[in-house]
């Protein structure tokens, strides 16, 4: 794995071939991932939608696991160091939503940050990281941000993103094709 240093001396920071696609709820996050598969390119779910459906699966309804938002938060960012940290960091893939994501959500609901996310902000490194311009908001099974907090949670990863050590790019609303080959010219 190749690593450069990241000025401090906290530890070696990863170099990745790894692309961010997030942006608030409903910003059209999944429906990019999901053209970017189809067009032959390696994708990573977002976790928050997995983890809902794990726990749907096991009896437990959406809104008793968002009831203790601290507990859901830490499980999602779990799954999303596991998951990170099983990618090939020479591989050029996608990521719906990533680990600093996180750090967002901590923020927009007001909990104490972990220190797995502490830990893992000193480390990752990520390409370049493209911010998709909210739509209207729409809502479903998982998604229960309204408008008012959909803008909240947009501009704390906004925030989160420029705040971190990796290019940022800003995705604005466009057809889903025209967004994809919009990333896809700005890699």
């Amino acid at each position: 794995m190749q690593t450069e240093s990241t000025g401090n001396t906290d530890g070696i920071r990863k170099k990745t071939n790894w692309y961010v696609i997030t942006g608030g709820p409903s910003s059209g996050k999944t429906t990019t991932i999901n053209i970017l598969r189809e067009r032959g390119y390696k994708t990573v779910i977002e976790h928050a939608r997995q983890y809902l459906e794990i726990q749907r699966f096991n009896g437990h309804p959406v809104e008793e696991v968002r009831s203790n938002q601290t507990e859901f938060q830490l499980a999602v960012l779990n799954m999303q160091i596991e998951a990170e940290n099983h990618l090939n960091p020479d591989d050029v893939i996608f990521l719906d939503r990533a680990i600093p994501d996180a750090h967002g959500y901590y923020h927009y609901i007001g909990i104490p940050e972990a220190q797995a996310l502490t830990e893992a902000l000193k480390i990752l490194s990520y390409k370049k990281v493209f911010i998709l311009d909210c739509l209207p908001i729409v809502q479903d099974d998982e998604r229960k941000e309204d408008e008012a907090a959909q803008k909240k949670i947009h501009a704390a990863l906004i925030d989160v993103y420029k705040s971190l050590p990796f290019p940022v790019v800003l995705v604005p609303v466009m057809e889903p094709e025209e967004r994809v080959d919009f990333i896809l010219k700005n890699l």
